[in-house]
């Protein structure tokens, strides 16, 4: 499975503290991030993780990218609905694509830990 990882800034310290705690599982799938984010929890959890561009500059439509060609089977997006800057990634492009190409989506960390409770049971494996 392979499993995008997103933050806004003012979440990045949640994005780390999420993966900290869901380290193991995290660590039986392929991770990709947007640069900064994908940087910070790789120093925080040792974890192999293809960064892709940082969101402001373009790396969340190249995981948009990903998404739209079926090679990412899950996305955990922490969003800040409140005070996201301008700069920072665009949460309806990547909701758009994950509706259309049915691919399970949390924009906070009770929907993240819910997903990694769903992959960690079995209930959701990649492809379906």
């Amino acid at each position: 499975m392979r499993i995008a990882l997103i933050a806004h800034d003012k979440l990045k310290p949640d994005m780390l503290d999420f993966a900290r705690s869901h380290r193991d599982t995290l660590a039986q799938h392929a991770l990709v991030a947007t640069g900064t984010t994908g940087g910070l929890v790789a120093e925080a959890t040792g974890l192999p993780i293809h960064r892709y561009l940082s969101g402001p500059l373009g790396g969340d439509q190249q995981i948009g990218s990903e998404i739209a060609s079926g090679r990412v089977d899950c996305v955990i997006f922490l969003r800040d609905p409140l005070t996201a800057h301008p700069h920072e990634p665009d949460v309806a492009a990547l909701l758009r694509l994950c509706d259309v190409r049915v691919i399970p989506v949390a924009t906070n960390l009770a929907t993240a830990r819910g997903l990694m409770a769903a992959i960690e049971a079995g209930v959701f494996a990649a492809g379906g």
